[in-house]
C-alpha cells in the first residue's frame, strides 16, 4: 500500500492558490484578497497565511507590495508550481513503493533461508525415507558449465532437478533463477526425486 503524503497546511493552501491562479480565478495584475479574508476563507491563522504567500511569492506567481497587497503576477509559474509537487509527490511514492517492496523482499529472503535450513537439516536427519532429498554437488574446475547460465544448459530438462541454493565464497545465494552463471568451486543445492541425483551427477561429470 502506498504512504499517504500530508503537507503542511500553509503548503496546501499555496497550492491551492496557484490552482485558482492556474484557472484564471485570479487574473494576473489583480489583486488577491488580503490575508485576513484567505485565513477567514481557509479556517486558519493569519501566520499560515502569510507564510503560504511568501513561498507563493518565492515562486514567482504573485507579488506582496506595500500598500497594495497580494498582487497575481505569473499564471506560468503557477502551472510550474503546481506540477513541481505533483512529481514530488509521484518520487516520493515510488520511493515509499520500493522501501516496501525492498522489505517485503527481505522477509522472503529470510523465510527461504529458514525453509532451506530446515529442508537440509530434514534430510539430513531422515536421508533413508525422503524421497524428495537436497542434493549438493560442487562444480568441478574443468567443468564446460562453467560460464554458462542455468537455463543456457537446460538443467532441469537434463537432470529433473530443481536448483534453490547456491554456496559462493561463503555466501549462500537462495532461489538464482534460470540466469544465474555457473562458477568454479560453485556447490548448488538441489531439491529432486531420488533420481534425479544420478543424473545431476552424469550431467555434472559428463560435461567435463
Amino acid at each position: 500500500m502506498s504512504e499517504v503524503i500530508i503537507k503542511p497546511i500553509y503548503q496546501q493552501i499555496s497550492i491551492d492558490l496557484a490552482n485558482r491562479i492556474a484557472k484564471g480565478e485570479f487574473v494576473v495584475g489583480t489583486k488577491i484578497h488580503g490575508r485576513s479574508t484567505l485565513a477567514g476563507e481557509y479556517h486558519v491563522s493569519p501566520e499560515t497565511i502569510r507564510r503560504a504567500v511568501i513561498l507563493l511569492e518565492d515562486m514567482k506567481i504573485v507579488e506582496v507590495a506595500q500598500g497594495s497587497g497580494i498582487i497575481v503576477k505569473s499564471k506560468d509559474e503557477a502551472f510550474k508550481f503546481i506540477e513541481k509537487f505533483k512529481n514530488k509527490d509521484s518520487m516520493a511514492s515510488v520511493k515509499k513503493d520500493i522501501e516496501n517492496v525492498l522489505n517485503e523482499k527481505r522477509k522472503l529472503e529470510e523465510q527461504l533461508t529458514t525453509y532451506v535450513n530446515k529442508l537440509i537439516d530434514y534430510s539430513q536427519r531422515f536421508k533413508n525415507s525422503n524421497p524428495f532429498a537436497p542434493i549438493e554437488i560442487g562444480i568441478p574446475k574443468d567443468s564446460k558449465l562453467v560460464g554458462k547460465t542455468i537455463a543456457e544448459v537446460n538443467f532441469w530438462q537434463n537432470t529433473g532437478a530443481t536448483i534453490i541454493g547456491i554456496r559462493r565464497n561463503n555466501f549462500l545465494i537462495l532461489s538464482p533463477g534460470p540466469y544465474a552463471t555457473f562458477m568454479e568451486d560453485d556447490v548448488y543445492i538441489m531439491v529432486g526425486e531420488e533420481s534425479s541425483y544420478e543424473r545431476v551427477k552424469t550431467f555434472i561429470f559428463l560435461n567435463n
